[in-house]
């Protein structure tokens, strides 16, 4: 289904987190250009049926919508996503009114962040800080140092850059990020202009970081580290003098902001969301991502328990499609290749290169027809609403599933995704939990777990999560010891037993 309204240069509407508190979003409408918006963004504005497409596209049209009230926000930059369709459209016939909402994103000017990538760069990291600042309102610009655009970040996983450092070098940013990661943190420090760019961002004192590996082996020889705190992963800690290192998971010193790993990524992004935008926009992102409060232990239930051990190297399947969650893709490949999984990620689209829910374009493997004929120990679906309708589309994935449930071996989903095991018929008279959007849909679903393994059968909530979700996989397949060990390299705490 295809939605167009007429607008001004933006739609002003309300999103409703599952917590009953609310984001304010402004979406960008340039002329003659579409801008998607996912389902799990809009749907509770507008009763309109969704089963067919849930992607949303504004363009204008000549009739005007006289029951959806638009605001005049401030100007915002960011980055427009082009995705023809040939449907005709269709109008709402009723709409809400939309009350105007005050908050500090809604208020702030908007924010730009450079988010630098290059050979080697860690891709959880990478990819949670361009997700979660994006979600916060900022404008996320993903550079890459190489002479390509595409880069093979240090787990394997390839994503595309927005565009090129040199095209940065005379912009100016409200924040630099660095990610981590070796050889990339390497490959950051030896480029002269991310160099002057964050040199620059420092002397003017605007808001810098670095996470995992980049603390000790970009910003110090930067000299960028002088008389700050800083943290960073434990296998640098010591290139740091013992005077001004920290060992917690975030530390903020000044305009700088250090982490230490993947495992604390979500943390160190949330950090500078509260610092761009402020404390109550952070939380509701937080809260958004399903983090969990501090203290809070990772949830796990397990029903009709049965071994999932095997003699060989585990083959993983992470079908992918355009509105996946980048999170849950990278987290998922991260994570597992960390632990010798074999794992296929492929495309369903007719391109390896898809679009993911928040901008990141990642390149799979192989397209999923090349997969066809191949036998998995386990097929993981990732979530986001419009990418879960897309794998729940494949013809050729509904097949390897149905031959996955009928030969006794290991499925699983996340986030939006369970609803497609669902629809599949896959998950009969078996305990699942899904996003809290889409939990109401399963028969079964257990809403006080993150992540619910039945059997053979492994599902998640989403987001922040998927780190729990991945260990769990790791747990299962090759026993707590292992799953602790792929954790400490992420500097992520997990249960001793």
């Amino acid at each position: 289904d295809i939605i167009q309204l007429t607008s001004p240069k933006f739609l002003y509407f309300r999103r409703h987190t599952h917590s009953g508190r609310r984001l304010v979003h402004y979406l960008r409408q340039p002329e003659s250009k579409l801008l998607p918006v996912t389902m799990k963004s809009i749907s509770p504005l507008f009763s309109v049926s969704t089963a067919k497409s849930p992607i949303f596209y504004f363009s204008p049209i000549s009739q005007r919508l006289s029951s959806v009230k638009f605001a005049a926000p401030p100007k915002i930059n960011s980055p427009d996503t082009k995705r023809p369709s040939s449907k005709s459209a269709k109008t709402l016939s009723a709409a809400p009114t939309i009350d105007p909402i005050t908050t500090t994103a809604a208020s702030a000017s908007p924010k730009k962040v450079l988010l630098p990538i290059g050979f080697g760069t860690e891709e959880m990291e990478a990819v949670i800080l361009a997700d979660v600042l994006r979600r916060a309102g900022a404008e996320v610009t993903v550079a890459s140092v190489e002479q390509q655009l595409e880069v093979e970040a240090y787990g394997g996983t390839r994503l595309v850059a927005d565009t090129f450092i040199s095209t940065c070098s005379n912009e100016i940013f409200d924040l630099v990020a660095l990610p981590g990661g070796m050889p990339g943190s390497a490959r950051l420090r030896d480029c002269e202009v991310l160099q002057k760019i964050t040199s620059r961002q420092a002397e003017e004192k605007r808001l810098y970081g670095a996470i995992c590996a980049a603390p000790a082996v970009t910003l110090l020889p930067w000299g960028l580290l002088k008389r700050k705190q800083t943290t960073c992963h434990p296998a640098f800690i010591d290139k740091i003098s013992s005077f001004r290192v920290v060992k917690t998971n975030t530390q903020v010193s000044g305009e700088l902001t250090t982490s230490r790993g993947p495992g604390t990524s979500f943390e160190f992004a949330i950090c500078l969301v509260e610092q761009l935008f402020g404390e109550p926009v952070a939380r509701e992102i937080g809260e958004l991502l399903l983090m969990n409060p501090a203290g809070d232990d990772p949830k796990r239930q397990e029903f009709n328990e049965v071994g999932w051990s095997l003699d060989r190297t585990p083959q993983v399947l992470i079908p992918i499609a355009n509105g996946s969650e980048e999170i849950e893709v990278v987290t998922l490949i991260d994570i597992l290749r960390r632990a010798k999984v074999n794992v296929v990620v492929a495309s369903v689209e007719k391109s390896a290169q898809v679009l993911a829910s928040s901008g990141t374009k990642i390149v799979a493997d192989k397209l999923i027809n090349a997969t066809s004929d191949s036998i998995f120990d386990l097929i993981i679906l990732p979530g986001g609403a419009a990418g879960a309708e897309r794998l729940h589309k494949s013809k050729i994935l509904k097949k390897l599933l149905k031959e996955q449930e009928s030969a006794g071996r290991i499925f699983g989903a996340i986030c939006s995704s369970p609803a497609v095991l669902q629809k599949q018929g896959l998950i009969k008279d078996k305990k699942a939990t899904a996003h809290p959007a889409v939990l109401d849909k399963l028969k079964d679903g257990v809403n006080d777990a993150q992540v619910v393994i039945d059997g053979k059968l492994i599902t998640c909530q989403g987001f922040a999560t998927a780190i729990q979700f991945a260990l769990a996989i790791v747990s299962k397949l090759f026993g707590h010891a292992r799953a602790r060990s792929v954790a400490e390299g992420l500097v992520y705490q997990y249960p001793r037993s």
